[in-house]
This record gives structure tokens, sequence and C-alpha cells, in this order.
């Protein structure tokens, strides 16, 4: 079932990706109210929202197009637009509950195995390893005040570490491929090599100019990262020249009765 669950959840994420910037583009020329209670349509709308990099900033000014445009596309099937808004309301926010369900989830199998290779059976299991998980996350979370919001600082970091990991998914997929023979392996390898190369590229960027700024927490987490790249890139090329193809065996020749 791994191929069903893994390749058709990344089928339907595209299509999802596909549907939101349906929502954030097309969706808003259907109908926008701006702040003054003016509804306006087509390219009127889009410019209207989108008038500048600063209009469209925030993380409240994107939610607000994706839910309006979506909103837009719904009410098109006869489902008010006030009823259609909060469907969407509630989409954005359970698909945030999910990500911070999942989040402590693997953080807690990350305590739990480290606790294991430290010898401390008492934390890795279930309700203390997700009790430090919780409590690490509440700690960054309320680090600057209770406006929640300490863990914007480590916000800049997000994208270099989602790339790494995409790194590393593509090069254990360029592993397998090649355990298999053949020249497969060059359909995750390439992209693979892109991937490090780039986040490499982008991190070292980031390192420039968090150093410039003094910004010494960044600038720690990121060289991090690229340690983190670094060492992916390498082991992962040393295991590709020590994995020898898998040799398939001579089909025997079907004995004939006589």
């Amino acid at each position: 079932d791994a191929l069903f669950v893994g390749y058709g959840s990344m089928l339907m994420e595209g299509a999802l990706a596909t549907l939101v910037i349906a929502a954030v583009g097309a969706g808003i020329g259907l109908g926008y109210v701006t702040k003054s209670g003016q509804t306006l349509f087509g390219f009127q709308a889009w410019s209207t929202h989108y008038a500048s990099w600063t209009a469209a900033a925030g993380l409240g000014n994107k939610i607000a197009a994706f839910v309006t445009g979506a909103a837009n596309f719904i009410s098109a099937l006869g489902i008010p637009k006030s009823i259609a808004i909060v469907i969407m309301g509630v989409f954005v926010a359970s698909f945030a509950g999910t990500t911070l369900d999942t989040a402590t989830r693997i953080q807690r199998y990350i305590i739990s195995e480290i606790a294991i290779d430290l010898k401390m059976p008492v934390l890795s299991k279930r309700y203390p390893a997700t009790a430090i998980a919780v409590i690490l996350a509440g700690l960054l979370a309320f680090a600057n005040g209770a406006n929640g919001a300490g863990a914007l600082t480590l916000w800049p970091m997000f994208g270099a570490v989602n790339q790494t990991l995409s790194a590393l998914a593509l090069i254990v997929i360029t592993l397998y491929l090649r355990s298999k023979g053949g020249y497969k392996w060059l359909v995750s390898g390439v992209p693979a090599l892109f991937m490090a190369v780039m986040t490499f590229w982008a991190s070292m960027l980031n390192e420039s100019n968090f150093l410039s700024a003094k910004k010494i927490l960044l600038l720690s987490v990121n060289g991090i990262i690229i340690f983190l790249v670094l060492w992916i890139v390498v082991e992962g090329i040393v295991k590709f020249f020590n994995t020898k193809p898998e040799q398939k065996e001579p089909s025997q020749p079907a004995e004939v009765e006589v």
C-alpha cells in the first residue's frame, strides 16, 4: 500500500496546490469586497488586492485571498457566499490543526528515539515524550511574550529546513533506484542534486545576511542547516557509489516431460 498511499497523497497535494493557486488568482476576480464595502470583479478586483507587495504582505492578507477566492468557487455551486466563507475558514483552521498534530507526533518519535539511544527508557514512552515536545513548543511560542509569536523568530529558517528534507527524501529514493540497476536513479538523482545545491546556495546567502544583521540565533541555526546539507550530500554520494545494483538471477528453462 506504500505506493498507493505515498504516490496518491502526492497527487492529491499537487491537485490541492493547483486549486489554491486558482483561488488566490482567478477566484478573487469572481467577487472582492474592499474595506469601504465596494464589490469589485475581474482584473480590477485582483489588482486591488495585489496593488503592491506591501498590500498583499502579511499572513492575514494571504489567508484572506485564499478564503475569498475559494468561497467564490463554492458559491458558484449555489451555496451562499457567507456560508462558503465559514466553510473555508474552518478548512484553513483544520489544516493548521492537523499540521500541528503531525509536527507534535513526529517530534515525539524523535524524542523517543533519542531517549532510547541515551538509555533513558522513561522518556521514550508516549506521554513523557509528548509532554517534552509540547513544553518545548510552548517555550518557543511564548519566548517573546504572551502574544505567542516567538516561533516567528525562526520562521526565516522554515524554507531551508523544508528543502533540506526534500533533498534527503530524493536522495533516499535515488539510492533505492540505484539498487534496482539501470539508469532509473536519474529520475530522482538530478532533482536531488538540484535541490541540495539550491538549498546550500540559499543558506549561504542567508548566512551572509544574518552575519551582517548580527542575528546570532538565526546565524547559528542556519549554520547547522548548512552542515546538515553538506553531511547529507556527502553521505548520499558515498552510499551511492557503494551501492551495487541487484543482479537478476537467470531464469531456469522449464522442464518438458517426455
